[in-house]
């Protein structure tokens, strides 16, 4: 299977950041929840694209919340270390975005990790599950549109360690 370098095009929205020193395990790599903390940050910045930023969320008392994660390591990252995130939205419904994440580590062509997460629309005021506002929508199945065609290259999967019978 050949990987495409990067993605046919780049990703709408983008996240930078460096590897902190407070960041790194023992073993001088970025610790495994840093790499949620970035995926969180690159989210922010999504939320940002579809017209929910911070003042955003509290005019509108609405808010995007995790249902789910999940993250793949496929390379350590140490400590200085640039690292650039791509946001892509899968797919969306009224209420909730499906998105892949693909963070890169200083000039490389493959990514270090992805992770897939499902975001979910909610009023704070509940909490409760919210159609989006139109214009947020209208933002959303913009940024798919721009995805049309993209595919994961490490997308999510189940986790075990052999097929589960049927009991």
């Amino acid at each position: 299977m050949t990987h495409q370098k990067r993605a046919d095009r780049e990703a709408s929205v983008v996240y930078q950041d460096t590897v902190r020193a407070e960041w790194v395990d023992y073993n001088g790599h970025l610790r495994d929840a840093f790499y949620m903390l970035i995926y969180s940050y690159a989210t922010d910045v999504l939320l940002d694209a579809i017209g929910l930023d911070s003042a955003q969320r509290d005019a509108r008392g609405r808010s995007m919340y995790t249902l789910e994660a999940h993250l793949t390591y496929l390379r350590e990252i140490k400590e200085g270390a640039r690292v650039r995130v791509d946001v892509r939205v899968l797919e969306h419904d009224a209420k909730r975005v499906h998105l892949y994440l693909e963070m890169y580590a200083d000039d490389a062509l493959e990514p270090v990790s992805a992770s897939e997460q499902l975001l979910l629309h909610v009023d704070r005021s509940g909490p409760r599950a919210e159609p989006f506002d139109a214009d947020v929508l209208a933002r959303v199945a913009a940024l798919r549109a721009a995805d049309a065609g993209f595919e994961p290259r490490h997308p999510a999967r189940a986790i075990g360690l052999a097929p589960r019978r049927a009991r």
